[in-house]
């Protein structure tokens, strides 16, 4: 199966302006997310996917880059109009704002499309401060290992051990912290993107839910890792403090 990586690239944001360009250490942001997962062994092409001109200019200069139209409501939206441009079975979406991504990662949600249509990935949550999060979304899988649910919300309640320190609610129950990077069959995406917003996903504003609201199942890989994204300006100092330990 031929699978690309996609990465969605805006200049807009209300937080951070041209976050793509930011410097990190001596490269743009962009650059650092396209050179990890070009580390990728699943991915036969690193694709970033703009509607600026400023990133087009830029990030052509390490990976192939193709221009989208500015109205996109989704970055799922953005990549589907690439993807229809492009020869490939499957995709990944990988998020724009996260320069350590670890390529495994990117390979365990594209290893899962051999068997499902839609992937994605999720991490163990090990602190109070992001089961209480809205800002970190929740994911409850069934025994399958595809998602039930994704919500901002803290999902299960633990009706016995709700009383109990969170700590050890922690213990008692593996929540998961749902990783904003999705693996697609050409075609599901392709279909995913015609239907309307669903109502679950306009509740939670969370684009994954009209996957399930439309009966498109979605495998859900565990992997020890937690993403490190950019998200302010004073993220940048905490990324470069981080390549330093890791000698990057």
């Amino acid at each position: 199966m031929k699978i690309i990586g996609i990465i969605p690239a805006r200049f807009a944001s209300t937080r951070f302006p041209g976050k793509p360009l930011a410097l990190i250490a001596g490269k743009p942001l962009i650059q650092h997310v396209v050179e990890q997962c070009q580390k990728a062994k699943s991915l036969s092409e690193v694709i970033v996917a703009t509607d600026d001109t400023r990133i087009w200019e830029v990030a052509q200069d390490f990976c192939r880059v193709e221009m989208t139209r500015p109205d996109h409501p989704s970055g799922s939206d953005r990549i589907a109009e690439v993807c229809e441009r492009c020869e490939a079975e499957a995709v990944v979406n990988i998020q724009g704002d996260e320069p350590l991504i670890d390529p495994q990662v990117v390979d365990a949600v594209a290893k899962a499309l051999a068997q499902n249509e839609m992937s994605t990935a999720a991490t163990r949550i090990k602190t109070l401060a992001e089961l209480d999060n809205p800002n970190v979304v929740k994911v409850v899988v069934n025994g399958a290992g595809r998602a039930l649910y994704f919500s901002r919300r803290t999902i299960p309640y633990l009706r016995e051990a709700a009383s109990r320190p969170v700590n050890e609610q922690l213990a008692a129950f593996p929540f998961l912290k749902h990783l904003g990077i999705y693996g697609f069959r050409r075609d599901t995406l392709l279909r995913l993107v015609k239907f309307p917003v669903s109502p679950l996903e306009n509740a939670e504003k969370l684009e994954q839910l009209r996957a399930l609201d439309n009966g498109i199942q979605i495998a859900v890989v565990t992997v020890d890792y937690d993403s490190i994204g950019v998200d302010m300006p004073e993220d940048v100092a905490k990324v470069v403090e981080l390549l330093k330990k890791l000698n990057c």
